[in-house]
């Protein structure tokens, strides 16, 4: 009789637990994530925080697929990006401590930089502006990948023997993975103590983060791991993680519970301090006086009308989103472990169901949108549409070339020189066919016959791409860019040379990819540019940009 008793109450309590997250609008949240609310996906943890209150947590998908242990709240993730925060946080610690100024010098902590460090500031490496070249993206020029293992010693040398920045420092805002590990590295010389030993003495046991971390020693045990994926060509899945162990960046593994109290702590003062937060939500400022959304690793933008503080991650197999709306004391927190995620949209589409009508809806979300205006009203013939069209973006070299095949528009992608077909949906409007990446195109601004702008939209973002003016392929003579070419700062030579007529790249002992000739001693390949320089009419080497590098230089040897 006492073990059914027993029996009774363990039910009951059970019951209670699983009711307490039942909410009225957990029909329409689980609808967002049921393509990953089964066996054998990964998926995501989902909070949402609304008034101090975990209001709702669950876990959708599989957290490690060889023993299909499912994800829960208590699931551990490599949140990526989102760790910038902290590292922020623990920078802004030392500033309170008085053991550093936000106005000192990178000069100051490590004189081995070359002169331009007298010019940047702590403020510059916490808000993206010192113009410091992005680890991650030097470790690929050197022809290294996520499964290749280097150490903080080798991306200290990297950096130190970069002669130049991407821009003056404060002229202009590009995102740098390197700022951040930078300050990480302070945050060790300053303290005197490793900053996951600072970090969790100063933050998360304060905060009662119990089962938060700076990951920096890959062969560390952490119980409730998740493990991280990435979709491969036959409809299932690869482990994606990685054995490096920087901090600063990135590195922080923590769970939904855990940000809970992290995202409380933005609200209460009792043991961060108001002045903390201030200092934390400080927008940064360019020399000439614009004020960027960003801040210490956060975003400070608006959403449909209301204010939001936010980051997301990505790296290797996790995507993570973390998005607060301080007005409404409401926050959305995704962390996922699929590398095919996109939390921030989801996010988003969760924070609709809530503050609904709170937002501003507007059938147009910018000026450029009168694309949409255009795809009914006139109709392009497939001739009119092809060419070659570049993303509107200041980071990456993004271009592609739309053509005709057998009565049909087919794109090809300049990055991987794969193609795809689109067909038409309604007026000027266009769809990869099912199956595909789910891409629109909306085609618009017709000037001398042709086609001058379209909009891609992928995944609920918006692309817009502009028409490149039409090159002369066949005056290209590819042999005279044949040849070495030496990157003093890379330490590495590149080998470009002709094969099947077309002029191809060899980085360390990675395979050949072919370089895409789209202007005079202009090359693509991926989403880097090669500008080729000459001396009395001869190739004397070319300068790279990549993304989170500009400006790199080679020397033809």
């Amino acid at each position: 009789m006492r073990q059914i008793i027993a029996l009774l109450l363990i039910t009951s309590v059970i019951l209670l637990i699983s009711s307490c997250g039942e909410i009225k609008e957990s029909v329409e949240i689980d609808r967002i994530f049921s393509v990953w609310d089964k066996p054998n996906t990964p998926g995501c943890a989902l909070g949402i925080i609304k008034d101090g209150e975990l209001i709702y947590t669950k876990g959708y998908g599989v957290a490690n697929l060889e023993y299909e242990i499912p994800i829960t709240e208590n699931s551990v993730f490599r949140i990526a990006s989102i760790s910038k925060q902290f590292t922020a946080a623990c920078i802004i610690l030392l500033a309170e401590q008085g053991k550093l100024s936000l106005d000192d010098k990178l000069s100051d902590f490590y004189p081995e930089f070359p002169d331009y460090a007298t010019s940047i500031t702590i403020r510059h490496l916490l808000n993206h502006t010192s113009g410091i070249r992005d680890y991650l993206g030097l470790a690929e020029l050197k022809g290294l990948d996520d499964n290749d293992y280097y150490e903080d010693f080798d991306v200290m040398e990297w950096l130190i023997n970069q002669n130049n920045l991407n821009f003056i420092p404060g002229d202009e805002y590009l995102y740098s993975n390197s700022g951040y590990w930078l300050l990480g590295q302070t945050v060790n010389k300053v303290s005197g103590t490793d900053m996951a030993e600072f970090a969790k003495s100063e933050l998360f046991d304060p905060l009662g983060m119990e089962n938060t971390h700076f990951h920096n020693d890959h062969t560390k045990i952490v119980e409730n791991r998740t493990s991280g994926y990435v979709p491969d060509k036959n409809g299932g899945y690869q482990i994606s993680m990685t054995n490096l162990n920087m901090i600063g960046d990135g590195g922080i593994f923590t769970t939904i519970n855990d940000i809970k109290k992290w995202d409380d702590a933005y609200y209460d003062y009792s043991i961060l301090s108001e002045e903390f937060w201030a200092m934390m939500t400080q927008k940064g400022i360019l020399n000439n006086g614009d004020t960027l959304s960003y801040a210490s690793g956060l975003r400070i933008e608006t959403y449909k009308g209301l204010k939001t503080i936010a980051h997301g991650g990505a790296f290797v197999g996790f995507r993570t989103s973390f998005v607060r709306f301080p007005e409404q004391k409401f926050s959305v927190v995704i962390f996922s472990n699929r590398s095919d995620a996109n939390p921030s949209k989801m996010s988003m589409e969760v924070a609709e169901i809530f503050l609904n009508d709170k937002l501003i809806h507007r059938k147009l979300d910018s000026d450029n949108d009168e694309i949409l205006k255009e795809s009914d009203t006139i109709e392009f013939s497939k001739e009119q549409i092809t060419g070659y069209y570049e993303l509107d973006s200041t980071s990456y070299e993004v271009i592609v070339k739309i053509g005709i095949n057998n009565d049909s528009l087919i794109v090809t992608q300049q990055w991987d020189d794969s193609s795809y077909y689109i067909s038409k949906v309604i007026g000027n409007t266009y769809r990869t066919q099912p199956g595909g990446s789910n891409i629109t195109f909306i085609f618009s601004n017709i000037k001398d016959g042709f086609v001058k702008k379209f909009k891609g939209i992928h995944n609920g973002i918006n692309y817009y791409y502009h028409r490149r003016k039409s090159f002369e392929h066949s005056k290209i003579n590819l042999k005279e860019y044949s040849g070495n070419y030496y990157s003093k700062e890379l330490d590495i030579t590149y080998q470009l040379l002709v094969k099947d007529e077309k002029i191809v790249i060899l980085i360390g002992n990675n395979s050949p990819m072919v370089l895409s000739v789209y202007d005079t001693d202009q090359m693509l390949y991926k989403f880097n540019k090669l500008r080729f320089d000459r001396i009395r009419g001869k190739i004397s080497g070319f300068e790279l940009d990549a993304g989170r590098v500009k400006n790199l230089k080679f020397s033809k040897i």
